[in-house]
């Protein structure tokens, strides 16, 4: 069995800053880390390697400097690491970054096998789209499952695995051929501790590391700024709210809820009239 698992080296979004004018965020002199979405994916996927054998493969794409992350991810257990890196690449939106990693997923499909599931996280804490994951599955025309809390079954002599997926009002109980694309939700798992094997190994290891044409890019219009149609108006920091919060006490031996509906009615004059035109209409 071959996973694949595609992470992002992102910034702490601790320490994060916005440029003034591009209104990008600004990478240089900021720490990076794992985005932590990818590493529930990256444990999840190692677990049923650990289980019923087989070999996962960690891909990233991004600068050189991506290679740090693809090393943590082979402290951690990964079997293989593959960095994407290409100036063509800078600037790439959700679409382009799907289209480049969905060519380097076939790549890896050629050279060390074609993989039975690809692990994703279910968004990154940079873009927070929660777009890239889906992308790539409509690329490579696989089946997909997003917010996965749980792997519940796995059938590797049938081919099917069986997902709890977390949804409005409830859990959803999903089975799916394989191959598939699974992108997990965060808190589904305890990512392991590096062993001091794994950290050695990942210390020597070779990173795969491919350009675009290494990776098989054919149309180079659709990676980087030129395959990316997103626009980012303007990234900002929401100001503060000039009135503080209230805090309402409930009256001596009166009820909370009738004191605040009485606050909310003298707060908003017109409220009243308006909910009882409104019930008249019904």
């Amino acid at each position: 069995m071959h996973i694949v698992v595609c992470i992002k080296q992102v910034p702490d979004s601790a320490q994060i800053r916005v440029h003034p004018v591009t209104n990008t965020i600004m990478r240089q002199g900021v720490p990076t880390i794992i985005n932590p979405y990818d590493l529930f994916a990256l444990e999840e996927a190692m677990r049923l390697r650990d289980k019923f054998g087989g070999e996962v493969t960690v891909l990233t794409m991004g600068p050189p400097s991506a290679e740090d992350s693809l090393r943590k991810a082979l402290t951690f257990g990964a079997d293989r690491a593959v960095l994407l890196t290409d100036r063509f690449f800078a600037g790439s939106d959700t679409l382009a970054t799907s289209f480049a990693l969905a060519t380097a997923i076939t790549k890896i499909g050629e050279t060390y096998g074609v993989p039975d599931l690809v692990f994703t996280g279910k968004q990154t804490i940079d873009g927070d789209t929660a777009q890239v994951g889906p992308g790539i599955a409509k690329r490579l025309g696989l089946i997909q499952v997003t917010y996965v809390a749980k792997v519940a079954d796995f059938d590797p002599a049938g081919r099917t695995i069986t997902l709890e997926r977390r949804a409005e009002g409830g859990t959803q109980v999903l089975k799916s051929k394989l191959p598939c694309l699974v992108a997990m939700l965060e808190a589904t798992n305890e990512i392991r501790r590096g062993s001091m094997e794994n950290a050695l190994r990942a210390a020597r290891a070779d990173v795969v590391k491919w350009s675009a044409k290494d990776a098989g890019v054919q149309d180079m219009s659709k990676c980087g700024l030129k395959g990316s149609p997103t626009i980012v108006k303007r990234v900002f920091a929401p100001s503060a709210r000039a009135e503080k919060a209230k805090f309402i006490e409930a009256p001596e031996g009166g009820n909370l809820a009738e004191a605040l509906i009485a606050e909310v009615f003298a707060r908003q004059p017109n409220l009243e009239a308006d909910l009882t035109a409104l019930a008249r209409g019904f």
